[in-house]
């Protein structure tokens, strides 16, 4: 008797085993409240046994497919229209997913790092945004981080949640009010497909493929490879640091809030080293956060990235301009729109007086020469001792610009003034600049942040006379000028702009 219900038991297991097998499992972003991608061909795909017959059946297409040898398939939806009315979307095979309340319209993919992370609840007027949150069509679905070697077709995910009071408050801030300005002035369905980690760099968010494709990319496996051989010493110096500090913040903590306050502004905690499995490991977070969504149909991506590679801005321009890339080679939908933040001002505490973050702007700024790119301004609106400023509304208003304008072909200025030409007139140098639209201004005061520089290479603080839609650059100090660069520091003053109110982006003449 002890022997059959071992083997009942043992069958039970096996049945149980062989029924989680059979069973049809979506991709993950395919769940309920999902927004689908209007007017091009839609992916839907999954897992289930070898060889099983699935069948999809959404707005009155029926598509059928077989799973593959792994057990994977794919079926391809013709082209859907518009609709903001919830349907159901039915993935039948051994078993049957019914996803309910399934929308169609514009899909936007937002990543990057911590102020693509940044949610609507730490913002400027946080809670009157939060309180209108109104937006049943407007929604959000979260991955996971994770961290992954080799790349990964699963990723744990929030599920797609609508903007409410109740659900808004974690949403990518940007992401959130670039949609919620396409929402009002389209009037269809908007989903952010968000998939972002704070404090990572943009090798992390590279497939293996892009990072393999050039030589010159070698030296960020190298220094990974030199990261990961001194994790165990490292390692070993940090834990009686870690030790100490916790200690010491336990007995802060114990003398109240004052105190303790006191302590963790002048003894942040120690930062653990970097090793195995940290989200600075170069492609292990395209391999566990991005490989996952693809090919979701997306109309284009918003990327708000930089801080992490200011120290290398050198890399940079190559580096990002290979991500994306590769990026639409990985979506397979051409060259999806790809617009991303310039850095904000702000001064880092290891180069508060330098110019890292200046250069890392020229290279996102050189990144433009790839088709339908753009560029969203922050260096106005950012705060110098706060790498992340709190005025994400005006961030993702100037990035819907950019849609609205080259997307949607609704008409409107999206970019502020940007250096074209430099000429020399006598002691002075005349600056030109296209998408000066209504002549150039400078905001509150005298405009702020030129600097020429003679044969000597030295700069001099400039002023600037604004003629139209042109700039007479001249300084006593420089008798024959030149060079001349604007908003060339961390945390310039940038004052001027064009009649659109747009910012000017930062420049330099010079390739010093």
């Amino acid at each position: 008797m002890k022997h059959s219900s071992s083997c009942f038991l043992l069958w039970l297991t096996l049945a149980g085993l062989n029924a989680t097998r059979a069973d049809v499992i979506p991709g993950p972003l395919f769940s309920d409240g999902a927004v689908l991608q209007r007017d091009k061909p839609v992916s839907v795909w999954g897992k289930a046994d070898r060889g099983e017959k699935i069948v999809v059946t959404f707005a009155d297409q029926r598509r059928e497919t077989t799973a593959d040898a792994d057990g994977r398939w794919v079926i391809l939806l013709d082209p859907l229209a518009t609709s903001g009315v919830g349907a159901n979307l039915i993935i039948a095979g051994k078993n049957t997913v019914t996803l309910h309340d399934v929308v169609v319209g514009e899909v936007w993919l937002c990543s990057g790092q911590s102020n693509m992370e940044f949610a609507v609840s730490r913002t400027t007027q946080a809670k009157q945004e939060i309180a209108a949150a109104h937006f049943s069509l407007l929604r959000q679905v979260k991955i996971a981080r994770a961290v992954a070697e080799n790349p990964t077709d699963d990723a744990k995910t929030t599920g797609w949640k609508s903007a409410t009071p109740e659900t808004v408050g974690e949403f990518t801030a940007v992401g959130y009010f670039f949609a919620r300005d396409l929402h009002l002035k389209l009037g269809v369905p908007i989903g952010l497909v968000h998939s972002s980690w704070g404090g990572t760099p943009v090798e992390s968010w590279m497939s293996p493929a892009a990072l393999a494709s050039d030589s010159a990319f070698k030296v960020v496996f190298e220094r990974w490879q030199q990261t990961v051989a001194a994790y165990p010493r490292a390692k070993e110096a940090y834990e009686p640091l870690l030790a100490a500090w916790s200690t010491a913040e336990a007995a802060a903590k114990a003398k109240g809030s004052p105190a303790h306050d006191a302590y963790l502004k002048k003894n942040p905690r120690p930062r653990a080293p970097r090793g195995p499995g940290d989200p600075w490991t170069p492609t292990g977070l395209f391999n566990g956060m991005i490989n996952p969504l693809l090919p979701y149909a997306v109309r284009g991506i918003l990327w708000y990235q930089g801080e992490s590679n200011a120290e290398r801005a050198s890399e940079y321009h190559a580096l990002f301009a290979k991500l994306i890339t590769s990026w639409r080679a990985h979506f397979g939908q051409g060259d999806v729109p790809f617009y991303w933040v310039s850095l904000a001002n702000y001064k880092p505490v290891e180069d508060q007086g330098g110019r890292t973050y200046a250069f890392l702007r020229e290279a996102q700024t050189q990144t433009l020469s790839l088709p339908n790119t753009g560029q969203a301004l922050a260096i106005d609106i950012g705060d110098p001792n706060d790498i992340h400023p709190t005025n994400k509304q005006e961030v993702g208003r100037r990035l819907a610009l950019l849609a609205k304008h080259r997307v949607y072909h609704i008409v409107g200025d999206d970019t502020g003034p940007t250096f074209a030409s430099v000429t020399r007139e006598g002691n002075a140098l005349r600056v030109r600049f296209t998408h000066g639209s209504g002549g150039l201004i400078a905001h509150d005061k005298p405009l702020q942040s030129l600097e020429i520089a003679g044969a000597d290479r030295v700069y001099q603080p400039a002023t600037g006379v604004i003629d139209r839609d042109s700039l007479l650059v001249s300084s006593p100090a420089v008798k024959q000028p030149v060079a001349v660069r604007y908003a060339w520091q961390n945390a310039p003053e940038a004052n001027l702009y064009n009649g659109a109110g747009l910012p000017t982006v930062p420049f330099r003449s010079d390739n010093w």
